[in-house]
């Protein structure tokens, strides 16, 4: 089957149809992170865990839930740039 796709039509590969790669990519480097420090710090399995689940789940639904069909990654680059330049009120259309 061959599907034709209008011009106009932003086509992104992803994971499952619905996480892209960069945010998935970006979400497992933060998961190892995470599971890395919390091994240096916490020596019991169920703590650990509990503190993993509390830590990793608002991060992971926060980068499904996907405002306004953006990545994660261009949200967080969005947010530096405001963080970075608050005093600078300057309107760019791409």
């Amino acid at each position: 089957m061959k599907y034709i796709f209008p011009k106009n039509y932003n086509f992104k590969q992803k994971i499952l149809g619905f996480i892209d790669y960069s945010t998935a990519i970006l979400n497992l480097i933060i998961g190892f992170l995470l599971y890395f420090i919390l091994n240096l710090l916490i020596k019991n399995f169920s703590i650990k865990l509990y503190f993993f689940i509390a830590f990793y789940l608002p991060i992971l639904i926060f980068s499904i839930s996907s405002i306004r069909k953006e990545s994660f990654v261009s949200i967080i680059k969005y947010i530096f740039i405001f963080f970075k330049n608050q005093q600078i009120y300057l309107y760019k259309k791409e």
